[in-house]
């Protein structure tokens, strides 16, 4: 397998704050991207729709949100941007309590309230003039891959979702990402955590990954995650990212599984993408819950070579994978031609 590309690497992007729209121009194609807001269980989330340039009509419409920690600059860009030259719109935004989306509690990581974000974000799409209810997709990476699949069972406003290197069994995850040893010790931390919440204390927090494991207890224990989104926030590609969460988070974590939902997946169409070298969120569980899923409209495509993080370090890596979700979705949502109405 290909050793990852060193963060040094990654591709430079925008460094400037997002206006409130703007066309970004990617060799014939082009793509407007506008600034909108909406509101979820009483938070205002922040989006970025990117719609192809010259468009008019309602188009299909693909919802988006990111991973654990993670902001609308990571990543979902460079997915929204290929799905677009589909003649799709692409909607990636921040969950409450990240990013710019408001939320008193920030770096908070309920799974549910994130699902209930994607949920709001679809119906605030629902009702836009440019989109076509009845074509409607779901991206998710990571975190959000897990988030999808749960998604596609429960809302049946969802008829395509593609789920990229998705988190399927958290607690089988965690003990296996951290080992025996270094899994009692994080689960010490989580009832810590809840006893002085319990009594009243301020919660604690915890890094999303640490440089040095075996010395600092971490929700995700490699230090490539650690150098990847170092680079990242230090790059301007996502300035606004912050590389921790709540203690709490960690513990929704271990209480999290997508195989309960999926003999619910019926009639919609899911492709999952797998890399082939991930070992942060376990490929062979991700094959396990993708020959899980009930519905027979279904695709899995494993990246040869491909890690989790090089997904993020390696713009090449990115585009492979946006680029087969793309074309699930022009297939699934079906591709209209610019100008129609």
């Amino acid at each position: 397998m290909r050793e990852e590309t060193p963060p040094s690497d990654v591709p430079a992007t925008r460094t400037s704050p997002l206006p409130n729209s703007r066309t970004f121009d990617k060799e014939a194609s082009a793509v407007h991207e506008q600034r909108i807001t909406f509101t979820s269980d009483g938070e205002t989330l922040v989006g970025t729709l990117f719609r192809p340039e010259g468009a008019t009509g309602p188009l299909p419409t693909v919802v988006a949100g990111g991973g654990w920690c993670y902001v609308k600059e990571i990543v979902l860009p460079h997915v929204g941007r290929i799905v677009a030259e589909q003649q799709i719109q692409f909607l990636g935004f921040d969950y409450r309590g990240f990013g710019e989306s408001s939320g008193e509690r920030r770096q908070h990581i309920d799974p549910w309230e994130q699902i209930s974000d994607y949920k709001n974000a679809l119906t605030f799409v629902e009702h836009r003039d440019d989109v076509d209810p009845d074509r409607l997709g779901v991206f998710g990476i990571s975190y959000s891959g897990g988030h999808v699949l749960i998604l596609a069972a429960s809302d049946p406003r969802i008829k395509a979702a593609v789920s990229v290197v998705p988190v399927v069994e958290g607690y089988d995850n965690m003990r296996r990402a951290h080992g025996e040893i270094a899994f009692a010790h994080l689960e010490a931390a989580v009832i810590s955590d809840r006893r002085t919440r319990a009594t009243g204390g301020a919660e604690t927090s915890m890094p999303m990954s640490s440089s040095k494991p075996h010395a600092e207890l971490s929700t995700w224990p490699f230090p490539r995650i650690n150098e990847v989104f170092s680079t990242l926030q230090k790059s301007g590609e996502a300035a606004r990212h912050q590389h921790w969460s709540t203690m709490e988070s960690t513990e929704l974590l271990l209480n999290y599984s997508v195989f309960p939902f999926l003999s619910r997946v019926v009639d919609t169409e899911v492709m999952m993408i797998v890399a082939e070298g991930d070992n942060i969120t376990m490929w062979d569980r991700e094959i396990a819950a993708f020959n899980a899923i009930a519905s027979p409209h279904k695709r899995l495509e494993i990246l040869p070579a491909v890690s989790h993080m090089s997904l993020y370090s390696d713009q090449r890596d990115t585009n492979i994978a946006a680029t087969k979700a793309a074309a699930w979705f022009s297939t699934s949502l079906g591709k209209v031609d610019i100008g129609a109405s």
